[in-house]
């Protein structure tokens, strides 16, 4: 047998066994720590949902940003991602919050108005502070952001409800 095909037997055979490993590492983590994950999961949204309900878009993110900056890892991090995106959602809409808040297909734009928003509020950016400025523009760009935050600049299509369908006639039975 040629030296090359051996080494390509062995490199294949490892990247097999690496993704068995990684397969059962998976199932092992998902069986021990899936249900604790998706039971956090649901208590943020609610927290996001109920913080929502008392306060506007501004507040979500003075909130987020309070919590951003005592975020101990990244677990914290991402629960604050959906309590901000949860709370933007269920919040009373702030006049030109999604000014001059740029596209997410408008990367470069992005990155630096991300940067300017972590400035901004003291955040460092070692601590991921972009992502959270991610779900402003997320938020932003959804159609309903351009109602909720009057914003002309927030590039959200502006789309009409459609017309209730027409009332049901009533025939007499014609018997």
């Amino acid at each position: 047998m040629p030296t090359w095909l051996k080494v390509l037997l062995i490199i294949g055979g490892l990247i097999v066994l690496l993704i068995i490993v990684t397969v059962v590492a998976g199932v092992i983590v998902v069986r021990r720590y899936g249900p604790q994950l998706v039971e956090m999961g649901k208590q943020t949204v609610e927290e996001g949902v109920q913080y929502g309900r008392r306060t506007d878009n501004e507040g979500c993110l003075n909130e987020a940003v309070a919590r951003h900056s005592r975020a101990e890892g990244f677990g914290d991090m991402v629960k604050n991602g959906i309590f901000l995106r949860t709370c933007l959602d269920a919040s009373r809409p702030t006049p030109g919050f999604c000014d001059d808040v740029p596209r997410q297909i408008e990367f470069i734009k992005g990155a630096q108005w991300q940067l300017k928003q972590c400035k901004r509020y003291g955040l460092p950016p070692e601590k991921q502070c972009g992502q959270l400025f991610q779900q402003v523009q997320q938020f932003c760009e959804q159609p309903h952001a351009h109602t909720y935050g009057g914003s002309e600049n927030s590039n959200a299509a502006e789309e009409q409800p459609p017309p209730p369908p027409p009332a049901p006639r009533h025939t007499p039975n014609a018997r």
